[in-house]
């Protein structure tokens, strides 16, 4: 059975309470009609409550970009699964390149993020993916495998249906470049294989994999065609409704 794309919105540090709620209302009406496919949206922490108002009851699912790998204490300015799921989270964005490069976030924090969610009822989307450096130096398989037995390490099977990849590479994102359409599946079929050996080829053959990096829709169709290619994590074309609902009808296709 064919996986279902699933084409997840990252709004990172943008929007404001009210053109929050005008995007999200824009998402939902836009995606009347496109049952076949899984969306969701992740706004800033403070416009959660807001954007839920405006989801709850529809098929657009919220998400949160990042959350501190414990359930409460005393940590301040950090936000953890329960508070998520509480304003109605069902998605978290963990491990994304700009948590790991600008805020140095290491693989062992990364793991116990993505434990602590899932053991509190929010599905992961998982962020890995390498540098212009490490891709120019030949690195990307070293630094994916480094990245998925590091993020994955202690998920148990039983969990991975609750479990997205999201292959970021650094050099795409707000770049304006792309990976090619090649680039992006030879780099899927090694998450995929890497993932049927850490968590089993059955949970690997139907894991969702997205790939993000200055997705568009002009280059969203192609990058989605191939065959590992499950969806798309969107930043910049996701804060406009038109951008990324034209993403959304390019997963239909």
């Amino acid at each position: 059975m064919p996986r279902t794309k699933f084409i997840a919105g990252n709004w990172k540090m943008f929007t404001t309470a009210q053109t929050g709620r005008e995007l999200a209302a824009a998402v939902v009406n836009g995606c009347a009609g496109s049952a076949g496919v899984r969306v969701a949206v992740c706004p800033p922490f403070p416009y959660l409550n807001v954007v839920h108002e405006v989801v709850r009851g529809t098929p657009i699912a919220l998400g949160a970009q990042n959350l501190y790998p414990a359930d409460e204490g005393a940590f301040t300015g950090e936000v953890s699964p329960v508070m998520l799921k509480d304003v109605g989270c069902r998605y978290v964005i963990v491990g994304h390149s700009e948590r790991r490069h600008v805020l140095g976030e290491t693989d062992p924090l990364i793991s116990n993020k993505v434990q602590v969610a899932l053991a509190g009822g929010l599905d992961v989307i998982l962020c890995v993916g390498e540098t212009l450096f490490q891709r120019k130096s030949e690195q990307t398989v070293q630094v994916l495998d480094a990245q998925l037995t590091g993020g994955l390490r202690g998920v148990h099977a039983d969990q991975a249906e609750r479990l997205t990849i999201a292959y970021e590479p650094v050099w795409a994102i707000g770049t304006g470049v792309n990976a090619t359409p090649d680039q992006a599946q030879e780099a899927h079929v090694f998450i995929r294989r890497r993932c049927a050996d850490l968590l089993g080829p059955e949970i690997a053959a139907n894991l969702t994999i997205q790939y993000g990096g200055s997705v568009k829709p002009d280059n969203a169709a192609a990058i989605m065609a191939q065959p590992d290619v499950d969806g798309a994590l969107v930043g910049g074309a996701s804060l406009k409704a038109d951008s990324f609902l034209a993403i959304v009808r390019a997963a239909l296709a």
